[in-house]
């Protein structure tokens, strides 16, 4: 037999090995896609994705707390007042400087802008209602500074959300948001 004669002639035998692999393969597939399939999140789970909020009803001074993914949500419309406070506030006064604003860049400023819905909507206030010291809940407009009070251990927050005095190393998150209309915010 010389090296010319070394070719691959195709056979029957050829066709079954391939046959065996390919259905080898489906069958791997089937049996593994179960397992797979049930990693997905459920509907309840996608449903709890986003939230929207129907903000009309409330005026300035005004608050509401809605729920988004197990944790609850404060919505807060400032009086002119509030954010004349807040806006005041030098960033060196702050025990976070950082806006921890989910819509920002992580590194934006904590100044009053980036931490309310933004220019033109200043007065509306959307933030992740649990205290970054233990995770307990604040009482709304209440403390020092007029914010928000965590009794269990006593952080105070200010009219922004804002870290102000207390165990508490970071300010209030601001979760994905935006208004869809006039008069609704979608959370997520």
């Amino acid at each position: 037999m010389s090296a010319t004669d070394d070719t691959h002639d195709p056979n029957r035998r050829d066709f079954l090995y391939i046959a065996t692999g390919m259905a080898g393969v489906v069958g791997a597939a089937s049996v593994a896609w179960p397992f797979i399939d049930q990693m997905r999140p459920d509907a309840s789970t996608r449903a709890l994705a986003s939230v929207e909020v129907d903000v009309s009803s409330l005026t300035p001074g005004m608050s509401l707390t809605v729920k988004w993914r197990g944790k609850p949500v404060f919505i807060r419309n400032r009086t002119p007042e509030e954010v004349k406070a807040a806006q005041e506030v030098k960033l060196d006064e702050l025990k976070d400087p950082l806006a921890r604003n989910a819509n920002l860049a992580s590194d934006a400023p904590a100044n009053d802008v980036d931490r309310s819905a933004g220019k033109g909507k200043e007065n509306w206030l959307v933030m992740i209602g649990v205290c970054t010291h233990l995770g307990c809940i604040p009482l709304g407009q209440q403390g020092d500074f007029g914010g928000w009070f965590c009794p269990c251990h006593g952080s105070q927050y200010d009219t922004s959300g804002r870290i102000r005095r207390g165990p508490a190393p970071e300010n209030m998150a601001v979760p994905v948001f935006s208004f869809i209309s006039d008069t609704k915010i979608r959370v997520g």
